[in-house]
């Protein structure tokens, strides 16, 4: 877990009251490698096999938690993809995705945050599609882009600007630590 990460679970505990955070990291290797398209795929789809797994995991284990997802960057398309109506890149997609959350999981979803997602264009330009979340997280979720970051903003693909580092300091995880405890 990154910076951002660290940031929004401390904002989240300090505005969560008594309720007790636990954190889980989503295994798997986040890639900047757009110039092999592929591979740069492989990596959304493991982080997706994780985060689906995990969530449903808590879901049946702990009924009554409230889950909070979360994610930065190339994190944050995890999360939206993982949040998304059906599959994103089709029934051809190699590696196989896994299936949409059902409605019973997505319930025990109480927030999602995407920290700098990778806009349409980004993500049309690195070969992969658009993130769209799905209409059963739709009203929990915040999207943030910071003013003039190139990954979330609508620039051409490319790599990150010095802006599209300061989640962690620009107030951002402070307002979806807000938006999450309020939802908690």
């Amino acid at each position: 877990m990154g910076t951002t990460g660290l940031s929004f679970i401390e904002s989240l505990r300090l505005f969560a009251g008594a309720r007790s955070i636990g954190v889980y990291a989503v295994n798997y290797r986040a890639s900047s490698n757009f110039d092999d398209r592929q591979a740069f795929f492989r990596t959304f789809v493991e982080g997706m096999w994780d985060m689906h797994s995990r969530i449903q995991y808590m879901a049946a284990s702990c009924p009554n938690t409230r889950i909070v997802v979360g994610g930065y960057s190339q994190g944050a398309a995890v999360a939206g993809f993982v949040t998304a109506a059906g599959d994103p890149a089709g029934s051809s997609a190699e590696p196989a995705l896994p299936g949409p959350l059902s409605p019973d999981v997505a319930g025990h979803v109480a927030a999602v945050a995407l920290f700098g997602k990778p806009s349409d264009r980004f993500m049309r330009d690195a070969g992969n599609p658009p993130i769209v979340i799905g209409p059963l997280f739709g009203p929990k979720a915040i999207d943030l882009c910071a003013p003039g970051d190139n990954i979330c903003d609508g620039s051409p693909l490319g790599r990150p600007n010095v802006l599209h580092a300061l989640y962690p300091v620009n107030g951002t995880t402070i307002e979806a630590a807000q938006f999450a405890a309020s939802r908690l």
